[in-house]
């Protein structure tokens, strides 16, 4: 990111240079990149969906959560099965809280893909598509903010999580419009989007004044130039300094707006403030947002002793009173607002944990089983889809994909599930792509 002293900052108004100013991220989408895609959005004629479903939000739980000790209790953990507020759901002690709220979510309990590497595994959620060194795919969230653009002129898709850098939460083929916007941590004192944030010694009258001097050096420059590619060049930079010094923008990032009984609802630690983070940002216009949080020591990632954790003492004391605080605020808080029915809300991991509490007690990486929750937006909660085997460990009825998952969404949003894009070499990938590359299938419970 660019800083600029009074000097620099003149110099960087420079007419060919302008785009430079407010970069809007840290390694994601920069204004430029964003302007870009509005004008492409314009110019295809892309419309805004009439669907139910606005916005999602995605809770990533890095590391991988144990479904047996979450969403998919069986006699091999630790803790005790409860009741829910659905009769015949049960889910596990630890989730007390949400246990009070299941008719807002339902619960898949045989999502199975085949990574059980982190990196790989997180590729694959993020594309639907199983990694191949050859190939990069597109993120949902980019191709979600292709498919309906912008609302408000607030970035579409932002990724929560600066940790996360890895080129597999973006667009690839689709361009660097698509991109996230990066945000650093929210829940940390000095939280601030700083590209939206001028310097201390630049106020907005300033640039007014060198916005009407730049603009008598444009009217000098037009005559030497073709005047489409000068207006063009003028809508973005003036597009550029609406963001800059746009309320809205502003606003959407700023916590400081929200009481401190909201923060301490959904938790002052990172995981709870990206998603209350999160909140804003769908109300102010955004379309996918990314909350994460749980990097620290090491997640969900509970293989036994070191940065893992024992498991069930990590889940206990951490792990699961974080998820069960943040995901109940979120969905009261959206509930509340009347967002809720516009909002998809989702929370997985990368994969599950063994079935068996290993020698260190703890639990390892299994993709082949494992538990996910999803609702709002206009689909069905209360539900179980799915079902493993006795431990946990297998399919036992009914495999979902996260291509599946995919579909699913893209329909509750209005957007083509079916949809293919064609890379720069010819090839066609599928948006929601399922076991063998074929095409998922929405899930008809909870459409």
């Amino acid at each position: 990111m660019n800083r600029w002293g009074c000097d620099s900052f003149c110099e960087s108004l420079a007419r060919r240079h302008f785009l430079r100013v407010g970069s809007l991220s840290l390694v994601g989408i920069h204004l430029g990149q964003y302007l870009q895609m509005r004008g492409l959005m314009a110019a295809s004629g892309v419309k805004v969906s009439p669907a139910k479903a606005q916005a999602c939000i995605l809770l990533l739980l890095e590391g991988g959560p144990s479904q047996v000790d979450t969403w998919d209790p069986k006699p091999s953990s630790g803790f005790q099965p409860i009741a829910t507020n659905v009769p015949g759901i049960r889910i596990s002690e630890i989730l007390p809280r949400m246990a009070r709220h299941m008719d807002k979510l339902s619960i898949i309990r045989s999502m199975t893909h085949e990574e059980v590497d982190h990196p790989l595994g997180r590729e694959y959620i993020t594309s639907g598509h199983r990694p191949a060194p050859a190939m990069e795919f597109a993120s949902v969230g980019s191709i979600i903010a292709r498919e309906l653009g912008p609302r408000n002129d607030i970035p579409p898709y932002v990724l929560g999580a600066p940790h996360l850098t890895q080129s597999y939460y973006g667009a690839s083929s689709l361009g660097a419009a698509y991109n996230p916007l990066v945000v650093p941590d929210p829940s940390k004192k000095d939280f601030k989007l700083k590209d939206l944030t001028l310097p201390k010694s630049i106020t907005e009258k300033r640039i007014e004044d060198r916005r009407g001097f730049l603009q008598v050096v444009d009217d000098l420059y037009r005559r030497k130039e073709v005047l489409t590619e000068a207006a063009t060049r003028e809508t973005f930079r003036d597009k550029a300094m609406e963001m800059i010094l746009s309320p809205a923008m502003k606003k959407a990032f700023d916590l400081s707006r929200e009481s401190e009984t909201t923060k301490d609802a959904y938790g002052r630690y990172g995981f709870g403030q990206s998603a209350l983070l999160a909140r804003r940002l769908v109300e102010a216009g955004s379309r996918f947002v990314t909350a994460a949080g749980y990097n620290l020591d090491s997640g969900w990632d509970t293989h036994g002793r070191g940065s893992g954790g024992e498991n069930d003492k990590k889940l206990r004391a951490l792990l699961c009173p974080t998820l069960d605080q943040t995901l109940t605020a979120l969905l009261v808080d959206l509930e509340q607002r009347g967002l809720l029915e516009s909002t998809i809300v989702m929370a997985m991991g990368e994969f599950g944990r063994t079935p068996e509490i290993n020698p260190i007690n703890g639990r390892d990486h299994w993709p082949f089983c494992w538990s996910m929750v999803l609702g709002g937006g206009g689909l069905q909660g209360g539900q179980v889809i799915g079902a493993s085997d006795e431990r946990g460990g297998y399919v036992a009825e009914r495999p979902i994909s996260v291509g599946d998952v995919f579909a699913t969404i893209y329909k509750a949003m209005g957007i083509d599930w079916t949809k293919e894009y064609m890379t720069p070499v010819g090839r066609p990938i599928k948006i929601a792509n399922s076991f063998d590359d074929t095409t998922g299938r929405p899930i008809e419970e909870l459409i």
